[in-house]
């Protein structure tokens, strides 16, 4: 009996540790598109897009960020050198 428990807690880790691995692949893939649309974008586009509504996924993606403290902060560690020296130049932060 105390094997099966062993190996329950064991299966249960390791989906765990899938799931947040899954969770981190998205976060990157999310954090590589704000940095790629940044970069490529000129300063009237990023200032035209400031303007425009967030799109549904745009804001899945930020209630999520809300809601984990910890995905947040490694989103922002990831985009905030390219997206805030991007905004930098365009005028958009002093």
């Amino acid at each position: 009996m105390n094997r099966r428990v062993s190996l329950l807690v064991a299966v249960s880790m390791l989906c765990a540790a899938d799931i947040a691995a899954a969770q981190g692949m998205i976060l990157d893939m999310v954090a590589n598109k704000v940095i790629s649309k940044y970069q490529n974008a000129n300063c009237q586009q990023l200032w035209q897009q400031k303007s425009q509504p967030k799109s549904s996924e745009e804001q899945k993606a930020v209630q999520f960020l809300h809601s984990d403290p910890q995905a947040r902060t490694a989103f922002i560690n990831k985009i905030a050198g390219p997206v805030v020296n991007k905004m930098f130049e365009c005028g958009m932060v002093p």
